[in-house]
Formats: structure tokens, C-alpha cells, sequence
């Protein structure tokens, strides 16, 4: 028999195909489900971990749940209600990726016999000649989540499997149904597992009392024509629910968490030509000592712009976009792209 994989099991058919593959292709498999957010949660409710059981007993390999909540409360929700509180947009699903996904379930399957560990993501992977990995797009560009695996490590992508990545979404489910996986019509969420969609706030405030509830909104040039309700309710962007009127359509373009003020304007204020990186991961280990031309998103559902990326100090990049971007959000990963490789990428200061 081949080598152990581990599967990470959500209960839906993403990765209820990826294990049927592995399975038909000959690997042991293990099933693991991360119980990671114990107060209602969207992917790992008792719903899911029954059904990812239900798959691993049709498929014919042990299923493991592991309690991961203390890592994901610590290195993703605490770090969610932060970034808002201090006005910024946060990722947190990259962070889930580096620090829960790959990282603690990683090796809590490692202690289950495992030597990788597969997932439902759309993303592919190569090795070159000198064994350096490479991370690519899904083939699925609707479907490709290597916007949100750009921090993994080298290491971290040695032992990941992406069965998915070569196919997209309407092959994953037709062989789901003709493989009779019991998972093949369960809806999928997309939505942030912890928290309702336009809902963070209330998160926010039951974590960290003492954020502002009212402020300022002025326009850009410092003119008070409104008030807020908590920079944490508010995104670089927004047009909608800003409870003002001023007679045209204006856009959250700062959030300023120094002065506890949300500044508006037209679109053409929320345009930027630069934006400045921190935080930045190199997929290779290595950073680039040049001045690169790339593709780069600043949103997972951003179509990829030219771009150059310029290394400065402390692990941040200056990225100078080839036409100017509407609502560069700090807080957002900024992925960077050559071609389908996906090459590194940060968080927007």
C-alpha cells in the first residue's frame, strides 16, 4: 500500500471527492476534523463532523476529531476582532491556513501515522530539479484559493496534498454523484466560518468592550458630515449603510483609528496608485533581490493587476500597481503572481 495521507474533512464534497480520489488511487487515508470554533461555526458544527464520519465509514478509513478551538481562537479570531478594532480589513482565513489548517492539524495528523495531509482546496503544487516547491493557481480560476495559501511554507507544502487542483467545481461534483459520495449534495458555505457575514461587529464588541462605539465621519478634506457607530463597522469601500447623504455617492476611503474618525469621498478618492506590504511571505523561502514585475490581488474575488514589487526594510514590499486600484484596504492580503505561480504575498499596511 502507499504512503498515509491524512484528509482534512469539513463534511462537504470538496474534500469528501478529495479522499475518494486518494482512495481510488491506492493511499491509506485518515480522516481529520478540526473542531475549531465551538460557538456556531460553519465548518466544523457537529452537522459536519457527522458527515465527514459518514464519508470516512463509506469510503473505509478511520475519522479523528480534534480539538484545535484554543489555536484558532488565539492565532485567528483574537487577530480578527484587533484588525477591526484598529479600522483595518482582515483575512483571516490565511492566517487559519498557516496557523490551524497546516500548521496544528498538520501535525495532529503527523501523530495519527500520516506523512501528508490533503485538502479540498483549489491549488496545485510542483517541485523543480533542486526540490523547492511551487504553488499555481486551481485550474478552476472561479474556484482557485491560492490567494489564501501564500504564507505557507516550504515545509508546509512538502507535506500538503491538493487533489482538486487539476479540476474544476462541475467534474468535483459530477464524480462526487457517480461515485455516490454520501457528501455529493451537501451545499457549501463560503462564507467566514465563526462569524455571519456583515455580522463582525457584534463579534467585536462582545471581545473588546471598550472599542469606540461613535466617532466622526468627515470628508476629505476634514469637513465632519456625519457620525459612526465604531470604525469596526466600516471596510475602505463601502458605499452602503453609511447612514449619510450628501447628495452623491461617496465611499469609505481612510479609516483613521488615531483620531477614531471614517473619512468619505468619491470613488475617485478611494483610487491608489501604491500600497505598501507587511508581513511578507516568499512561497521559494527566498526574497526577490530586485525590483519584480508581477500580477498581484489585493481581494480574493480581484481580478490579478500588473504590478512591480520593490523589497524594502522589515519583510515589507512597496508595490506600485500599473493603473490605479479602488479601495486598497489595509488589513487585505495582497497575493503576488508570475503567471499561474503564486510566488508570495502579505497583508496591506
Amino acid at each position: 500500500m502507499k504512503e498515509t495521507i491524512a484528509v482534512a474533512m469539513s463534511g462537504g464534497v470538496d474534500s469528501s471527492a478529495a479522499a475518494a480520489m486518494l482512495k481510488d488511487q491506492g493511499y491509506g487515508l485518515v480522516g481529520v476534523t478540526a473542531r475549531m470554533w465551538p460557538e456556531g461555526s460553519r465548518c466544523c458544527s457537529d452537522d459536519d463532523i457527522e458527515s465527514a464520519r459518514v464519508v470516512s465509514d463509506f469510503l473505509g478509513f478511520p475519522h479523528h476529531t480534534v480539538d484545535l478551538h484554543e489555536a484558532f481562537e488565539r492565532e485567528v479570531v483574537d487577530g480578527f476582532v484587533d484588525e477591526y478594532a484598529r479600522g483595518r480589513t482582515p483575512s483571516p482565513c490565511a492566517l487559519c491556513n498557516r496557523h490551524v489548517k497546516f500548521g496544528a492539524l498538520m501535525e495532529a495528523a503527523a501523530g495519527l501515522g500520516a506523512t501528508r495531509l490533503a485538502t479540498g482546496h483549489y491549488a496545485r503544487t510542483t517541485t523543480d530539479a533542486a526540490g523547492t516547491r511551487h504553488l499555481l493557481r486551481g485550474l478552476d480560476t472561479k474556484k482557485d484559493q491560492s490567494y489564501f495559501l501564500f504564507c505557507l511554507s516550504q515545509q508546509q507544502l512538502a507535506r500538503s496534498v491538493f487533489p482538486l487542483g487539476g479540476m474544476d467545481k462541475g467534474a468535483v461534483v459530477k464524480y462526487a454523484k457517480e461515485r455516490k459520495i454520501p457528501a455529493a449534495e451537501r451545499p457549501e458555505s463560503q462564507d467566514l466560518c465563526f462569524v455571519d457575514y456583515g455580522r463582525h461587529y457584534y463579534l467585536v464588541e462582545l471581545r473588546r468592550p471598550g472599542v469606540p462605539r461613535e466617532g466622526d465621519i468627515v470628508d476629505v478634506d476634514g469637513r465632519k458630515i456625519g457620525r459612526h457607530e465604531g470604525i469596526h463597522r466600516y471596510t475602505v469601500g463601502q458605499r452602503r449603510g453609511l447612514g449619510i447623504a450628501v447628495g452623491k455617492p461617496v465611499y469609505v476611503v481612510r479609516i483613521d483609528a488615531a483620531t477614531n474618525t471614517v473619512v468619505v469621498g468619491g470613488a475617485s478618492d478611494a483610487m491608489r496608485k501604491n500600497a505598501s506590504v507587511g508581513g511578507v511571505s516568499w512561497i521559494s523561502g527566498r526574497p526577490p533581490d530586485k525590483k519584480l514585475g508581477v500580477e498581484v490581488k489585493i481581494r480574493y474575488n480581484h481580478a490579478p493587476v500588473h504590478c512591480t514589487v520593490a523589497v524594502a526594510d522589515g519583510g515589507r514590499v512597496e508595490v506600485e500597481f500599473a493603473a490605479p486600484q479602488f479601495a486598497v484596504a489595509p488589513g487585505q492580503v495582497a497575493a503576488f503572481y508570475a503567471g499561474d505561480e503564486g510566488i508570495g504575498g502579505g497583508w496591506i499596511e
